[in-house]
């Protein structure tokens, strides 16, 4: 699979994933400026919990799948790549079963432990979803592994799109019911996630029924050779999936200490339990989900990198594993860098954009912001070394690395947190630390496993350049026209200038070059106006 077919399969997935973003923000925003920081702090403890049960039986089971999948196909394998997916679906279904029974059943202990007695009805809310979203995820990791990204993103922008109606639908009806019952209201939001997944999977399933029988006419030719059985390909799966799972667990499950953490250690100051949960909800609810937005892009290219890097290494093409290890980083950089330099320059003018109906906890909030921001960096490279070693064969390292990171989050976190003048602030550097160290660790992993070069220039001082001009036009148009124009049409308006003036100065530096373009979908239309206009270099 070339840098080109990757970066496809990636841009189709970050193109769903931006419009799943959208529908989130017109659904997150309006919901937090309507239940207040109060309840996200109920909706957001409940949450992680989700996330980390989820990830048991989601996180490493599809990566697997997608990668055998795709080695099979290499091989011309259509029905041992079918087989791994079979065994897999029943695999799945069952730890969802077992993952969503443990979160309705065991929600009173969880909150009692997490000191926050008020999340369990949101627990009790979300956990049908455990049981859709790994079924669903079955079918995306085959479809992975074929290198058709497109079922995958249907069926994201639909359980979004259920997540988003019935979430919001619930939660406005059940505040005018139970107005000052706020735990009630975040638990209507909380299930709009169960929503989501069952239309999620009833539409992917509805994408695999309709392309059964061009599946089943492309295996037939195939079914002759020699198969593994279910529990080889079971044992191969764990192989790959188990290390994945661990590690993927590792941050949600930090998070969820983290949650225990920064409530006690707010407690231990002298701030109430109402205030504590009100700052964690800020941090979390408010702050947090921004600083996740250029995941829409990252985690797709972590995605994408997998099969084609797993595929590309199984033909022993290593001109082409290291091709796409250069062109997942340098995307990776390129989007990372201005999206944490934009956060950490505009933090209090979009947070008060964003929740202009709580402007106290807006302005509160973007301390935090001003602080995870700069960890959008390190989250952006950690996603994507995380995909190319995993693509390399070598799942368990960024398992050991981010584990490190997070040992250093939970440290960070207990000791800052405590600190009267960060207070809930201390977490954020908590996090922004942990990303940073994995980050590093994975870098230098993935140099010493493949032995790709980068060069400097082109990987951060071109970068640099460009996005520190973004950050000095980006200022000086909010100070200047703030005033005259107000909070909500300046930023918009410096954000939109910040993009321009960033595009520019790629092209000016040759951050980004003809070829670069060329590899993206209807790429060469564009290369092709720049090229005549004199902005774009060979």
């Amino acid at each position: 699979m070339s840098s080109k077919s990757f970066l496809k399969g990636a841009a189709i997935l970050g193109i769903a994933g931006i419009i799943v973003k959208i529908m989130g923000a017109f659904y997150r925003i309006p919901l937090t400026n309507m239940i207040t920081s109060e309840g996200m702090g109920y909706y957001q403890t409940g949450y992680p919990i989700y996330v980390a049960l989820l990830i048991i039986s989601t996180a490493g089971i599809p990566t697997a799948i997608s990668k055998l999948v795709a080695e099979k196909n290499a091989m011309g394998d259509r029905y041992g790549a079918h087989r791994i997916f079979k065994v897999s679906f029943i695999l799945l279904f069952a730890l969802g079963i077992v993952t969503s029974t443990v979160l309705y059943f065991g929600s009173g202990v969880i909150v009692g432990f997490m000191k926050n007695d008020g999340a369990r009805y949101s627990m009790m809310a979300i956990a049908p979803a455990l049981l859709f979203v790994p079924i669903m995820a079955a079918f995306r990791g085959y479809f992975q592994g074929l290198q058709d990204m497109v079922p995958t993103a249907i069926s994201q922008i639909i359980e979004q799109f259920g997540r988003t109606v019935v979430g919001f639908l619930l939660a406005y009806v059940l505040l005018n019911k139970f107005n000052k019952e706020l735990e009630i209201v975040a638990a209507g939001a909380s299930f709009g996630a169960a929503a989501g997944a069952i239309t999620g999977t009833l539409i992917i399933i509805f994408i695999y029924l309709k392309r059964r029988n061009k599946i089943l006419s492309e295996i037939k030719g195939t079914s002759h050779l020699k198969q593994e059985s279910a529990g080889e390909i079971l044992s191969q799966i764990l192989a790959i999936a188990v290390p994945i799972t661990i590690g993927a667990s590792i941050l949600p499950l930090m998070n969820t200490i983290d949650a225990a953490i920064v409530m006690r250690r707010l407690q231990d100051i002298g701030y109430s339990a109402k205030v504590s949960n009100d700052l964690y909800g800020q941090l979390t609810g408010m702050a947090a989900p921004l600083v996740n937005l250029p995941q829409i892009i990252t985690v797709s290219l972590a995605v994408s990198l997998v099969p084609a890097i797993s595929e590309a290494k199984q033909r022993r093409d290593m001109a082409l594993v290291r091709e796409n290890i250069q062109m997942g980083t340098r995307v990776a950089l390129l989007i990372g860098l201005p999206a944490a330099l934009g956060l950490v320059t505009l933090s209090k003018p979009i947070m008060l954009l964003l929740f202009p109906l709580i402007p106290e906890s807006a302005v509160s909030a973007a301390g935090s912001l001003s602080i995870l921001g700069f960890g959008v960096i390190f989250l952006t490279l950690v996603q994507t070394f995380t995909g190319i070693l995993q693509g390399l064969g070598r799942p368990t390292v960024p398992v050991i690395n981010l584990f490190i990171g997070s040992i250093f989050k939970i440290l960070a976190t207990y000791f800052l947190t405590a600190i009267p003048s960060l207070n809930v602030r201390g977490a954020a550097i908590g996090t922004v630390i942990a990303y940073m160290v994995a980050a590093i660790l994975n870098f230098f992993a993935v140099k010493r496993l493949s032995r790709t070069k980068f060069d400097f220039a082109n990987f951060v001082i071109k970068p640099l350049i460009a996005v520190s001009a973004m950050s000095i036009s980006v200022l000086f148009v909010y100070r200047w026209f703030a005033d005259i124009f107000g909070n909500k049409l300046t930023t918009v308006a410096a954000i939109g200038v910040g993009a321009i003036i960033y595009g520019l100065m790629l092209l000016t530096t040759g951050g980004i070059t003809k070829s670069d373009f060329e590899m993206l979908p209807g790429g060469r239309k564009i290369a092709k106006i720049l090229s005549m206009i004199g902005l774009l270099r060979k």
